[in-house]
Order: C-alpha cells, then structure tokens, then sequence
C-alpha cells in the first residue's frame, strides 16, 4: 500500500516520522514524502538528534539510528509537492508532529488542508501523533463546515506535557516548546464537537513505548482515525495504523 507522509522543510519530530516510516517499510508498505515545494529532502529538528538539554530530551537512540537510514531513502530525498498530491492515489495518510518554529509552515498550511480534506472523504485510515492533529484540527469538513475531526474521539499532545516542556527548558531554549500561543490540546479540544470526546491519556512525562514495550504507551482510535499524544507512543502509534491498513 501507499501512505502519504507530509512534512515541514525542516524541524519535524524525529521519532514520530522514523519509527512509522521504519515499521511501515518493514511491514511491505510505500512511504511517499510530501513537502510544500517537493524536490529536496526535509530535515528533522536538530535538537532531537543533539539533545534539547545538555545532551538530554532529545530522540532515543534507535528512532536516530532509523532517521539515519530514513535520510538514505530516495522517496525521502525527492518529495513531491502538495500541489501536485492526488489523495486517491494513496491508502493511507500519516501526519506526524513536531513543535519548532519550521512546523508552523505545515501545520498551517491550507494547502495542505484542502488535500487532507479529500483524503478524509475517502474514510481511508488516517494516522496523527502529538502536533499533527492540529492539521485535522484547522481541517474544515466542506460538508459541515467544522473541523473534519468534529465527531471523532482523539488524543493529541496534553497540555500538562507541553507545559512541562516550556517550563523545563525556558531558560535556555524560549519559547522552543511553545509552537503557538495556545496549547496544542485547548486547539483540538475547540475543534470538537464535545470536549469529552478528548482522551488525554494516562499521566506520562518520562517513559517511552519501544519496539517490545507499550506499557507506557497511549492511542485512540475512531473508525479509521488513529491518534496519539508524543514520541513515546510512536511504537505503538505506528503498529496501529499498520493494523487499520490491513484491516
């Protein structure tokens, strides 16, 4: 199968875009990158390769080693542009996060709205983790016009965690885990219809999910919609939405 992966020309999550590519790779299925103007490769945020904070905060070591290998893959180094996305060719749509400033180009981007709308129409399985809800989020359903995630149960980056982060890390980096004003979560939960429909998920800041554990791991899903809340979900996120394309 096909899966669109869209991105940023820099500073998306490491691990949110690696470990799905990886594990889909694996699995037998075609990545297909996109990025505004296609062409060149994107980059990753440099700090979730280097470490936020004295070394620290960054990707683990297995989602850099798989970003390693992602930077060689020749879907990877020649996107195409969301211009030219045609949503019916893929069987899938993934939409990962990231939080520095080069995210606001795609997470804002009503170009690339208006191809995720059509891709939603289809009722193809559509996966996002942590800053990439947002798109679904400001994604306007031209039926309804709300959000196209309006009636759907989701998850998303918990405000408490990006808090956590800002207040962590402030003194050195800014406002660097601040991507907007308002928090990732109040935006989504606006976007529903109920605010119960928000599912934040287990208390979680420090733990990951890996390859072989999802004790600390969280995702909801809704039909063919699929979220999580941040890197550490990213394992499971990833074998999730494997199991919604083959299902």
């Amino acid at each position: 199968m096909r899966i669109l992966l869209p991105l940023p020309d820099r500073d998306f999550d490491v691990t949110e875009v690696a470990v799905p590519w990886r594990l889909l790779r694996d699995a037998g299925h075609d990545v297909v990158f996109a990025t505004e103007h296609g062409g060149r490769p994107p980059q990753a945020d440099p700090l979730l390769l280097t470490g936020v904070l004295f070394g620290q905060l960054g990707a683990e070591a297995e989602p850099k080693e798989f970003y390693r290998e992602l930077t060689a893959d020749p879907a990877f180094l020649g996107p195409v542009g969301w211009d030219v996305i045609e949503p019916q060719e893929y069987d899938g749509l993934l939409l990962p996060g990231g939080h520095a400033t080069g995210m606001r180009q795609y997470l804002g981007s009503q170009a690339l709205q208006g191809k995720v709308a059509r891709f939603w129409g289809m009722g193809r399985p559509v996966g996002a983790i942590c800053h990439g809800v947002l798109v679904l989020a400001r994604t306007i359903d031209p039926a309804t016009g709300r959000s196209v995630i309006a009636g759907r149960r989701t998850t998303c980056l918990p405000a408490y965690m990006e808090r956590s982060a800002y207040y962590l890390t402030a003194w050195r980096r800014g406002r660097y885990y601040r991507t907007y004003p308002a928090y990732v979560q109040d935006e989504v939960v606006a976007a529903l219809d109920d605010p119960a429909q928000f599912e934040r998920g287990p208390f979680e800041l420090r733990r990951r999910g890996t390859a072989t554990d999802d004790t600390p791991a969280f995702a909801v899903q809704d039909g063919s919609y699929l979220s999580a809340r941040w890197p550490g979900d990213a394992y499971l996120f990833a074998r999730r939405f494997i199991a919604l394309l083959n299902g």
